[in-house]
């Protein structure tokens, strides 16, 4: 996932997959990539996620941070329970590697074997 975004909340360090800010909608977005199926604790693990956010960066003027949660698989109505009493503005979205590229776009990409093999190493990296 390359180098994540460090919170700290109680003097324990935490990493967000992805950090953004919206400059239209003025907001952070917090993103957090998993792989499989999605599972109900990472709604939770998201909204961890973006009471840290509000806490340590948003600003008065922001608006309220958005999270969104790609994962490979997810069944909608596990999803819809998870994040029926979540207040925070959330998504879950499956994502899908396209098979179906243009053959100069392949010759400029990595392959899938190649991304998960970089995934594997860096999740051995401790930073």
């Amino acid at each position: 996932y390359g180098i994540k975004y460090p919170v700290h909340v109680s003097g324990k360090r935490f990493e967000i997959d992805l950090l953004m800010y919206n400059t239209k909608l003025h907001c952070y977005v917090v993103i957090e990539l998993k792989r499989g199926e999605f599972q109900p604790q990472h709604a939770g693990q998201l909204n961890f996620y973006l009471s840290a956010i509000d806490e340590a960066l948003k600003l008065p003027e922001d608006g309220p941070t958005i999270g969104l949660l790609l994962c490979e698989e997810k069944d909608k109505i596990i999803a819809e329970y998870a994040l029926r009493r979540v207040e925070s503005p959330m998504g879950i979205a499956e994502y899908q590697l396209s098979k179906y590229l243009p053959e100069n776009i392949y010759k400029v990409l990595p392959t899938t074997d190649e991304i998960e093999a970089e995934l594997n190493e860096l999740s051995k990296i401790k930073l």
